[in-house]
């Protein structure tokens, strides 16, 4: 599996942008993008739930070159908690409720853009792997927090 890499998100941006389809990048791939000096092998994405969304979602999906399932589709359409999506050009995992997050639209209020990327607020990130609770992300917590102080101290 290869790592996360730019040109992964700049292919997301566009063709969601083309669908209009309404995300946040979101974990790492999300922090990454706000400049955290890490790596990831996928690109997380938190996706607003929501049928219409989930149908411009799976049509961007498609341009992109992810072949869904039939299973896939509707998980997507119908908004499942998360669907990894693992046989396409890179891995990606489509977050439709993170744990610690309640809603899409508090998190929407929320994200910041960098270079045309709807990014989740670093906080919201955090809090997320906290909520989540996995040996690997409390592994990686105290960096991101760090990386979390460093990042408002530049936009204070």
């Amino acid at each position: 599996m290869a790592a996360f890499e730019y040109p992964n998100a700049v292919a997301v941006r566009d063709a969601f942008l083309r669908h209009g389809v309404r995300y946040l990048f979101f974990g790492k791939s999300g922090a990454i993008l706000l400049g955290y000096s890490d790596t990831t092998q996928d690109v997380d994405l938190f996706v607003d739930k929501g049928r219409e969304n989930g149908e411009r979602l799976v049509a961007a999906l498609g341009e992109l070159g992810f072949p869904l399932t039939e299973q896939q589709a509707q998980d997507i359409i119908s908004g499942k908690d998360l669907v990894q999506l693992r046989s396409g050009p890179f891995d990606l995992d489509l977050v439709f409720a993170p744990d610690g997050v309640e809603r899409f639209e508090d998190a929407w209020q929320r994200h910041v853009e960098r270079e045309g990327f709807p990014v989740a607020h670093i906080t919201d990130i955090i809090q997320s792997k906290e909520a989540a609770n996995r040996q690997k992300d409390w592994e990686s917590l105290p960096r991101l927090r760090k990386f979390r102080d460093w990042l408002l101290k530049q936009q204070s």
